[in-house]
């Protein structure tokens, strides 16, 4: 008999019926906890299976072609260990394909979130039309990259090309946008801000029509003027969302392949070869796959750290309501 049982004097075949129907409760309990974790498991389990095809298996392949050489066909010849790393720096392509891509990020990031930023400003009231404007503005989000890149193909064009046939109605000689070496990368980025606005807009016009009408009336009734308000109250308030687009397109910046691809190939004399683009010829033009995995796994860590210092110092500036 239990000390708790001879305090209370229950009688024992009371404390036993008791003890019985504790382990019966405790035994319900796993079994339904097992159901709901099942539950969840087969609920998640297509997701898992997409990332498990799609995302882990490419990456361990990567790791493990990364530390063989291939022939021609793709096969592995043998293990060469960190020699492919070795190979990517020894030779140049890491500095220049991160050269480009560095200028690249630099020309398209904080220029498209300025424009973003400028045009969700403008168009954050309810004047009659204002909805017009934020269709325009949003549009270009709709377009693939192929559609966007044919689309800037035809504007770029020396001799047929609307740029350049406006640049001549104002007197001024045509632009050899795609190219020159010193036009190439410029064009290439204009055409990513421009592909890039629509998310970019649609993102921050979200993030000021979160922040409370009641805070501008007060400040209206203090005195403060539009653009006061707007440093002083919008930009604050805003942090947030332009650390989150901030993060997102230096990420996709970094990724920036297929507009390359379309319009410049990485020329004219690698002007803008970003370091995807070289992962891609190195890959899947030259049929080195251990050399392509090993450049892709060097720009996963580049993204990582860059991503990581971000996190760590950026967004102690970013003000959380």
């Amino acid at each position: 008999m239990s000390e708790l049982d001879k305090r209370i004097s229950l009688p024992t075949s009371r404390a036993r019926v008791s003890e019985a129907a504790e382990q019966r409760r405790t035994a319900s309990l796993r079994v339904q906890r097992l159901r709901e974790n099942m539950l969840a498991y087969g609920f998640l389990a297509p997701s898992l299976l997409l990332f498990a095809v799609f995302l882990f298996y490419p990456m361990f392949k990567s790791v493990y072609l990364s530390l063989h050489s291939t022939d021609p066909t793709g096969q592995i010849a043998a293990f060469v260990g960190l020699d492919n790393f070795k190979a990517v720096f020894q030779s140049g392509l890491f500095f220049q394909g991160m050269k480009v891509t560095l200028l690249f990020v630099l020309l398209t990031v904080p220029t498209g979130i300025f424009a973003a930023l400028v045009l969700a400003a403008l168009t954050h009231n309810r004047f009659k039309g204002m909805r017009m404007f934020q269709f325009v503005f949003s549009l270009p989000v709709v377009l693939s990259v192929g559609s966007s890149a044919v689309i800037w193909k035809f504007l770029f064009h020396p001799t047929l090309g609307m740029l350049n046939y406006l640049l001549g109605k104002a007197g001024i000689e045509p632009i050899p946008w795609l190219t020159s070496p010193d036009w190439a990368l410029f064009s290439i980025s204009i055409m990513t801000i421009w592909m890039n606005l629509g998310f970019n807009y649609i993102i921050i016009s979200s993030g000021l029509q979160g922040i409370p009408d009641e805070i501008y009336e007060s400040a209206k009734i203090d005195g403060a003027g539009a653009l006061l308000t707007f440093r002083k109250i919008s930009m604050p308030l805003l942090s947030p969302t332009l650390f989150f687009v901030t993060v997102v397109s230096m990420i996709g910046a970094f990724q920036s392949f297929g507009q390359i691809n379309i319009l410049t190939r990485g020329g004219p004399m690698d002007s803008t070869n970003v370091f995807v683009y070289s992962i891609y010829q190195e890959a899947f033009i030259n049929f080195r796959f251990g050399t392509g995995s090993a450049q892709a796994l060097i720009l996963f860590a580049v993204i990582m750290l860059l991503t990581l210092i971000q996190f760590k110092w950026v967004e102690r500036k970013v003000h959380y309501q």
